[in-house]
């Protein structure tokens, strides 16, 4: 087992070296992306029983660049010059042969930013990053979206495809262009990340794996781009946020919220290194979405207890977010903030005051948390029955079966403190 992690972890962080070789050789994406699949696939076979070869990555572009030549013919598209370049190197058709292929050059940030392409929609972005970025299977990216492996393979063709008719080339952007890509490469991990911590549906809390390939990606991206104060605020906010996960679900699994969870399980080191991130990216003086995230998590990470939180310091970092990011999320996290700093019924005023302007219950995004989040400010104002009608709302609108039930056994005690009126 150890053997077979290292050897995942291995293929993951080569991953995108071996596909930028391969683009960077023929100029075909939509075909490299598969070749280089293939030379995953095998090598995830073959190395735990063989032992890791010596160069790694040369194993694998060869095994790559073999297979890729396949495929252009397949598709009658692979010109001659290719097919007797292939034949005249012995080390391009037997990856055990000696001859290690050398990339002087991390290709990293160019998949990252072209799998982020406008053309594609947030779901092919997502998909495309974790197949040819991070080097996971179809089966496995299915299988982190409960979708089957079938839909996530057209998913998967068509943003392959999209991106071809696009005319997508394998460089970056212009420096005017650059900065929306990146921030659009930052989106979509941390969206990848969110659906680790929280799954949108099923009968698991989240997927560690999820999160933490979000994590070294977004660690990745860091290094790409040091200096750069945004990337290192999402990493400390996934770090801040991660380092909690063993404290988010009980004995039997159910969850525990925040303010009742053991702070002695979580993660030290993980919260040591967050915060150390976001101080170094809040002294760089640009601030951004992600640092103020990542500010607010590290102000609840520092007290000892829910009691002990500077609420009225992360209702002002909200504020302050919700000028950047004036979202549904943030505008409702911004509410609950603002309810324990100054009180239920201001927070519950401030939720139909943002309800009636912005329309949260409308929103998709967050329809669920604003009635839980309704059925809490009104459970604390004492209203215990109408707190236990909009705890059963919550409950029958989110697909997440931990979080029902949590929703469910919260109506269910409303329900009886009601009673006992």
């Amino acid at each position: 087992m150890a053997r077979d992690r290292e050897v995942e972890h291995l293929l993951r962080s080569e991953a995108p070296q071996v596909l930028g070789a391969i683009v960077r050789r023929f100029g075909r994406f939509d075909v490299a992306e598969d070749a280089v699949q293939e030379a995953l696939i095998a090598a995830s076979r073959q190395w735990p029983v063989d032992g890791v070869p010596d160069e790694p990555r040369s194993w694998l572009i060869r095994v790559a660049y073999r297979r890729m030549i396949d495929l252009l013919r397949s598709e009658q598209a692979a010109h001659r010059r290719e097919a007797e370049a292939a034949a005249s190197d012995p080390s391009l058709v037997d990856p055990t042969a000696p001859g290690p292929t050398v990339v002087d050059h991390d290709d990293s940030l160019h998949l990252l930013v072209l799998c982020c392409h406008p053309a594609l929609s947030a779901a092919s972005q997502i998909a495309l990053t974790l197949r040819a970025v991070g080097g996971l299977t179809t089966a496995e990216i299915a299988h982190a979206y409960g979708v089957s492996e079938a839909t996530m393979a057209v998913r998967i063709s068509r943003a392959k495809q999209q991106l071809k008719r696009a005319g997508a080339r394998f460089e970056l952007p212009p420096d005017g262009d650059r900065r929306a890509r990146i921030e659009a490469v930052m989106r979509v991990l941390y969206l990848i990340f969110n659906e680790g911590y929280t799954v949108s549906a099923g009968d698991e809390l989240g997927r560690r794996d999820l999160a933490e390939e979000a994590i070294r990606l977004t660690r990745m991206l860091q290094r790409m781009l040091p200096g750069e104060a945004e990337p290192e605020g999402l990493t400390a906010l996934m770090l801040l946020t991660e380092a909690r996960r063993a404290a988010r679900t009980g004995a039997s699994g159910e969850l525990v919220p925040l303010a009742d969870q053991d702070r002695g399980r979580w993660d030290a080191e993980m919260l040591a290194e967050g915060k150390a991130l976001i101080e170094r990216a809040w002294r760089r003086r640009r601030v951004g979405t992600y640092q103020l995230q990542a500010a607010i998590a590290a102000v609840h990470v520092e007290a000892a207890s829910d009691d002990a939180t500077d609420w009225p310091q992360i209702a002002a970092l909200y504020l302050g977010l919700e000028q950047l990011e004036p979202t549904a999320p943030v505008r409702l996290s911004r509410v609950v903030a603002v309810a324990h700093a100054y009180g239920a019924q201001r927070g519950l005023a401030l939720l139909d005051d943002l309800d009636r302007t912005h329309g949260l219950s409308e929103d998709p995004l967050v329809s669920v948390r604003v009635r839980a989040v309704r059925a809490h400010l009104l459970g604390r104002s004492g209203a215990h029955a109408l707190a236990g009608e909009e705890f059963r709302a919550a409950a029958a609108m989110t697909g997440n079966l931990i979080e029902q039930q949590y929703l469910e056994d919260r109506a269910v005690r409303m329900e009886v403190r009601s009673k006992h009126e």
